[in-house]
């Protein structure tokens, strides 16, 4: 039986037998224990007990221990510190949370799960629906797509088959697993009430699954699945004006998830690709600078050397109203259509210029982030590799290097320094980039002192 006829079987079932499995399912928990009759007239009631029972043993509760710098002005003060004997090393609290993930390769051990459950994470514990604990490792994150890669010991696993997301329609049933508010294994169900969502506050690249089965604390990175207990989303994160889920939750799609979990498996990092162009919203105030009264889209600000914008013939000036067939609004939609297309990928972009609208073809480039080795830098910072900032976080206003990566047994790590810290400033001498760290660094100074953001904190990091 196909899904479609599947799912008209279930329609066609009587209003009561639709009643009864609300009943059953609707409060997001493990199904009530109600005396409900197994049959009706000789038919049997439907159940999502026996799909649940062959996904389940693929969801897991995930752990993770954060150290996390506790802030203090004077003893941020590298002369206050230096006065009165403090350590150099940051003050430091132990953050927890807990989450969901969800096994997709049994032989090797993978497991799919949000980038904010492990996020900074020192110590990751995986929990196995039989009970069984185990230590993760982290392939890779994507913060941009809110995802990461871990794995454990491929010892008697059970993986989701992954299903295709782009055949989802509104309206499609969909189970959301995981666990709750750390209450133990739970699902609830709902529909697929939106696709292709973007726009909203506080993530990278957007194309999310909108759908009302509640997802609350704890159930992030727990799959979606649909009535076959395929998955075709990672829960992610829900609209809420009050901090309760309000029926509004948002997934990653799957595929999605699979090219990113691809990509950060085979090369533990996540290649975009980009045009090449820096544009903001087209204002009514800026469009009735620009003659251009009712339009909507990015007016492109600067076009950088050497790339695909500026082959194509791009202009500051030019306002963007499409990218392959997809509507403009904003400089957001560009940067979220843009991150969302393959590297190398054939591009039409929809310009207008000069009161006429043109179609410039291209290929996106491939991300090319300038990447430091700390050994070459000073012997302080061995075992640290540090990489140019991505573009979201250049267009918030910062601007100096992160950390991409380091070594538990480095100087850096002892001292406090921490993977995904941002440096932005070495001995208060503000950095542009990669290329002033460097030249900073080759006068050898006798003390490094570093000026970190971590999350919305900043503090001094001193190395001696």
């Amino acid at each position: 039986m196909t899904a479609t006829t599947r799912r008209f079987a279930y329609a066609s079932l009587p209003l009561l037998l639709g009643l009864a499995l609300g009943a059953l399912w609707g409060g997001g928990g493990h199904p009530a224990t109600a005396a409900l009759p197994p049959a009706i007239d000789g038919q049997a009631l439907p159940s999502l007990a026996p799909m649940l029972e062959r996904v389940t043993p693929a969801v897991v509760n995930i752990a993770s221990k954060t150290h996390v710098a506790v802030r203090n002005p004077y003893f941020d003060d590298p002369i206050f510190r230096r006065f009165f004997g403090v350590p150099n090393m940051p003050r430091e609290r132990v953050q927890q949370s807990l989450g969901s993930g969800v096994v997709v390769d049994a032989a090797k051990g993978y497991i799919l799960t949000n980038n904010h459950v492990v996020d900074g994470a020192d110590d990751i514990s995986v929990t196995l629906s039989d009970g069984r604990t185990l230590k993760a490792k982290v392939l890779g994150t994507d913060p941009d797509t809110d995802l990461a890669v871990l794995q454990i010991p491929a010892e008697k696993l059970t993986a989701l088959p992954i299903a295709d997301s782009s055949a989802l329609r509104m309206g499609d049933f969909v189970v959301a697993v995981g666990d709750p508010f750390g209450i133990g294994q739970s699902a609830s169900t709902g529909i697929v009430s939106g696709l292709g969502r973007s726009g909203l506050r506080g993530a990278g690249y957007q194309n999310f699954i909108q759908t009302d089965a509640s997802i609350n604390p704890g159930n992030s990175g727990g799959p979606l699945v649909n009535l076959r207990g395929e998955l075709v989303g990672i829960n992610s994160m829900i609209y809420t004006p009050s901090g309760g889920s309000v029926g509004i939750g948002f997934a990653i799609p799957s595929n999605l998830a699979s090219d990113v979990m691809r990509q950060l498996v085979t090369t533990g990092q996540v290649k975009r690709g980009v045009l090449g162009v820096e544009a903001q919203d087209l204002t009514p105030e800026l469009a009735r600078v620009l003659a251009l009264d009712g339009m909507h889209g990015a007016v492109v600000t600067r076009v950088r050397a050497n790339s695909p914008a500026e082959t194509a013939g791009l202009r500051a000036g030019d306002v963007i109203v499409s990218l392959n067939g997809k509507n403009v609004g904003s400089a957001q939609d560009l940067h979220n259509i843009e991150g969302l297309t393959a590297p190398g990928a054939a591009v039409a972009v929809g310009v207008q210029r000069d009161g006429k609208l043109i179609t410039i073809s291209t290929a996106l480039k491939p991300t090319e982030l300038v990447v430091l080795a700390g050994d070459a830098l000073d012997p302080r910072l061995a075992g640290v590799t540090f990489s140019e900032l991505a573009d979201d976080v250049r267009r918030q206003g910062v601007s100096g290097v992160s950390v991409s990566r380091i070594a538990r047994n480095s100087p850096a790590y002892a001292a406090g320094l921490r993977n995904g810290d941002v440096i932005v400033a070495l001995n208060r001498r503000d950095l542009s980039g990669p290329s002033d760290f460097s030249r900073l660094l080759a006068s050898r100074p006798r003390q490094l002192m570093l000026t970190l953001l971590r999350g919305d904190e900043a503090y001094y990091l001193l190395l001696q």
